[in-house]
């Protein structure tokens, strides 16, 4: 057995990232409303928050490849996923770092992508997550980070960047969840015929 299968294919280990990346949310709140806004805060929040992201493909990866997969999982994965980025977005939006109308365009998307999937597991239907709503996630993740980190980073403005990837992040937000709303739609139609 190797090291890898010995210590990662443990059945809880999935849930304990995901616990995990809850928890990283208040330490980015607290971190956030309690400390002035120096490089060294920002890259530590930035560096919390990229690791907390990270960890949401990694309990996946391990979830699907030692067939760990659980309902636990299935409702708490995105649940923390929305969670750890809407938190970013409302503590950015109090630090005047991103525009508020963006933050509530992209949360109520979120929202009523959440409701749809439970109105879809209430009927029985499986709508897997597409490419465009993975690429969603993905700008939103980077976004989040730059301005989080919002110093220069290798001379690069990183809030500027992180404004950039946000509005390309919103533009995706919307793809995907038309993408969802049409899979849902012409499912319930298939289970009707």
């Amino acid at each position: 057995m190797s090291f890898f299968h010995k210590y990662f294919s443990n059945p809880a280990l999935p849930n304990c990232l995901t616990i995990g990346r809850l928890l990283a949310i208040p330490v980015i709140i607290l971190s956030l409303t309690l400390a002035d806004l120096k490089p060294f805060i920002c890259g530590l929040v930035a560096i919390v928050y990229l690791i907390a992201a990270l960890s949401d493909l990694l309990d996946g990866y391990l979830a699907r490849k030692y067939h760990n997969e659980s309902n636990l999982g299935r409702f708490l994965d995105p649940m923390a996923d929305k969670l750890l980025v809407s938190s970013a977005m409302i503590m950015l939006v109090g630090l005047d770092l991103i525009p508020a109308w963006v933050a509530f365009l992209i949360i109520s998307r979120e929202m009523m992508v959440t409701s749809l999937r439970a109105i879809a597991v209430e009927r029985g239907l499986v709508i897997s997550a597409s490419g465009p709503g993975k690429q969603k996630t993905l700008a939103q993740n980077i976004a989040m980070f730059c301005l989080l980190w919002h110093y220069d980073i290798f001379g690069a403005n990183a809030h500027r960047i992180g404004i950039v990837i946000l509005y390309v992040s919103l533009i995706a937000t919307y793809w995907s969840g038309a993408l969802y709303f049409r899979s849902f739609f012409k499912s319930a139609r298939e289970q009707v015929d």
